[in-house]
């Protein structure tokens, strides 16, 4: 077994297959339990199901609306939500009980989620740097639009590929990130591809004094990037094709 890999209880995982609870849990908040801190509509608590071995794994549920999405939020919900979430990022890292932090969110059947209801994780990983593959290359790219300190790119070297949005910026430009990442999203499930895109994900890194999200739109993994861990790209002048759409698509004129 390598260093970094994790470890699946999969007596936690068969026990989580095997309960099926009438209606949405995380809407049902009466019968949560585990609940770490409150904030209006946002609920931070520990997993009930957490499958992974020497981790502390906790959820955000973002809101009480089952059917919300960062693309249907209003701009300042979100704001509210991912200053929220990179708070208790931020809290958790601070403890230094653990080599790294995780921070991202699961959103259709194809992200590797398993509840619809709107929500984001949070996990401690005690002896695994869960950023140990990631290079400063991963968030370089072709630029898309910049707006005071925040920026959109798309990345010249993916992680995983084909399409993956850089937003990076300072904590003072979280505003303008949070709707650049809102407006991103709404262009993954709505305007790229020709809408045919229902699933994507969200991962956040702190990377020389910057926060940066990741937005990757997910359809089935490619084999080279399961097989042999190789991404794939889109050649440039695609890429300058999905940059007009992109710009095309949004609208940043209140920023």
């Amino acid at each position: 077994m390598c260093e970094n890999d994790l470890v699946f209880n999969s007596k936690v995982g068969r026990n989580k297959t095997a309960i099926q609870s009438p209606g949405c849990p995380f809407c049902n908040t009466d019968e949560l339990n585990g609940i770490i801190d409150t904030n209006q509509g946002i609920i931070l608590l520990k997993n009930k199901f957490a499958t992974l071995i020497d981790t502390t794994q906790l959820v955000l549920i973002e809101s009480a609306k089952h059917d919300g999405e960062i693309s249907n939020y209003g701009s300042s919900e979100w704001l509210e939500i991912l200053q929220y979430a990179l708070k208790q990022w931020q809290k958790i890292q601070n403890t230094h009980e653990y080599r790294s932090v995780l921070l991202y969110k699961n959103f259709g059947k194809l992200s590797g989620g398993s509840q619809a209801h709107p929500h984001m994780q949070i996990v401690g990983l005690k002896n695994s740097d869960g950023y140990a593959e990631v290079k400063d290359s991963n968030f370089t790219g072709t630029p898309v639009v910049q707006l005071s300190g925040a920026t959109v790119n798309i990345s010249d070297h993916p992680i995983m590929g084909f399409l993956e949005f850089n937003v990076t910026w300072k904590n003072e430009d979280v505003k303008i990130a949070a709707e650049m990442i809102r407006q991103t999203v709404k262009y993954i499930l709505t305007g790229y591809y020709k809408g045919r895109c229902e699933s994507y994900n969200l991962f956040f890194y702190q990377n020389r004094g910057q926060y940066v999200c990741k937005i990757v739109p997910r359809f089935v993994d490619s084999p080279y990037f399961v097989g042999y861990k190789i991404p794939q790209k889109f050649n440039a002048e695609r890429v300058q094709e999905l940059i007009q759409e992109y710009l095309t698509f949004c609208d940043f004129s209140k920023n």
